[in-house]
């Protein structure tokens, strides 16, 4: 067996921290997306969420060489990635230890984010279906709980 059911919620990448303003204008001005207005800050990370068409998203972190959130080296959330929402994400940890697959995680119970690498050195991000704000269409309105 496999996971199954993923779905892309968003792509991670890294911008220069001195360029934020210049990223983000490129990503408003040049190619047209839009602010997720309720992104999160994460101190010491400037950053930026970008909504596109197709109900994912992009991420940008301005961070240089290994953050100060990673564990280690290989262990830094703020690495660039492709995250997949899972139906369950309790499951899916359960099914990549029975696969015997190495993975670290972050958080707790539903909310956790688990990450794993493939055999190209590709970050993955796994975390579990609404729990994120990745979706525009599943977001609550403004003023609603709040999710990450």
């Amino acid at each position: 067996m496999a996971l199954t059911g993923l779905e892309i919620h968003h792509h991670a990448v890294r911008m220069r921290p001195d360029a934020v303003a210049e990223t983000r204008a490129f990503y408003e001005d040049v190619l047209g997306l839009s602010p997720d207005p309720g992104v999160r800050e994460i101190p010491g990370v400037p950053l930026f969420w970008m909504d596109t068409g197709n109900d994912t998203q992009i991420h940008l972190f301005g961070v240089e060489g290994v953050s100060r959130y990673a564990r280690r080296p290989d262990r830094d959330p703020f690495t660039s990635h492709v995250a997949f929402g899972v139906p369950d994400i309790l499951q899916a940890r359960t099914e990549l230890d029975r696969l015997h697959v190495e993975y670290w995680s972050v958080g707790r119970d539903k909310r956790q984010q688990i990450f794993l690498y493939d055999q190209a050195d590709n970050m993955i991000e796994l975390h579990q279906i609404d729990t994120c704000r990745c979706r525009q269409s599943t977001r609550p309105a403004p003023g609603g709980p709040a999710i990450d």
